[in-house]
């Protein structure tokens, strides 16, 4: 998956935007104002995972610790497009899942999430 297919699965989540915080050629991706995901500018894709993927997915090989984030349990991809597209998608729609599940219930019904 390229950084258009990116974006074009982490918009469509409700309630996802895009924001350039660290420059234009870093993606990032948020719910509630909160990261879940970002493309960076050598391609290269950070999301949010859970515990346990975090184990099987740094263990395995398939991703790596991503910097600066990886105490919150975050991996990195140097390059996604290796990945299945459908498996990827689950993976962003899971770090999604994650980030808006531990926002206030307010922030929730803001976003129609609730």
């Amino acid at each position: 998956m390229d950084r258009a297919g990116v974006g074009k699965v982490c918009l469509a989540l409700p309630g996802a935007t895009l924001d350039h915080p660290f420059g234009d050629d870093h993606d990032t991706y948020r719910v509630g104002g909160k990261m879940f995901a970002m493309v960076g500018g050598h391609g290269g894709l950070s999301f949010k995972v859970s515990d346990i993927a975090y184990a099987v997915l740094t263990e395995s090989g398939r991703a790596v610790p991503a910097p600066y984030l990886a105490r919150a349990k975050w991996v990195h991809l140097s390059n996604p497009a290796d990945w299945d597209p459908v498996e990827l998608a689950e993976h962003l729609a899971s770090a999604y899942g994650i980030v808006a599940g531990k926002l206030t219930r307010k922030a929730r019904a803001e976003l129609g999430l609730a």
